[in-house]
């Protein structure tokens, strides 16, 4: 079994930044939304939109969440490369790390980005005593998530219901109330999540 070190994810800031634009300007244009029109469903400001769109700005963890769903998509679509080919194969060497400034909290997209597929695979690390709060509850779209714990601990919150999370363990979800992860122990966490978004065919694309 691969260790925490051996797994250290180094973000490249310029590339996933130029890529999170792209992706949030083409899935609204394709869902003929105005940045108005977007920034009234997900409760972002349109400045805020425009500098996303623009590549000017490094938005956290929270506010891609809010754009993701007021988009109808999973947080991971906004990281997939609209220019990778249709390969059922992602290798390692190919996938980008991204690190929010807010939490610390570093991910990457483990799944082939084009392949057509109505699950997505992440690979997250959340550093010791970080917190990420996702405050968006129930969606136009069902979208499902299971955690699994690979290393460390990590305390989720879904609701007003908290669990505590070991190695090994997997907890299962709908994305239809507010989430928090937290890691309250010294070491960082390791864990992948594992996304289904039904209708996701009409949904990434």
């Amino acid at each position: 079994m691969s260790t925490m070190k051996e797994n250290v994810l180094t973000p490249n800031p310029q590339d996933i930044h130029t890529r999170i634009a792209h992706r949030v300007r083409t899935l609204r244009v394709q869902r003929g939304l105005s940045l108005d029109a977007l920034a009234a469903t997900c409760d972002v400001s349109r400045s805020m939109l425009s500098l996303i769109e623009r590549g000017e700005s490094s938005p956290t963890a929270v506010v891609l969440e809010k754009i993701a769903t007021g988009l109808g998509v999973s947080l991971a679509t906004l990281f997939e490369d609209d220019g990778a080919a249709a390969d059922p194969v992602s290798r390692r060497a190919d996938r980008t790390v991204w690190q929010d400034p807010q939490s610390g909290y570093v991910r990457r997209n483990l799944s082939p980005p084009a392949f057509p597929s109505p699950i997505q695979l992440v690979e997250v690390i959340l550093p010791a005593g970080a917190s990420v709060a996702y405050e968006t509850g129930a969606r136009d779209v069902h979208i499902h998530q299971q955690i699994w714990v690979q290393e460390g601990c990590i305390e989720l919150t879904l609701g007003s219901m908290t669990y505590q999370l070991a190695a090994d363990d997997c907890f299962a979800m709908q994305l239809n109330e507010p989430v928090t992860y937290r890691n309250r122990t010294t070491e960082p966490a390791r864990y992948v999540v594992i996304v289904v978004t039904e209708r996701a065919h009409a949904a990434r694309r």
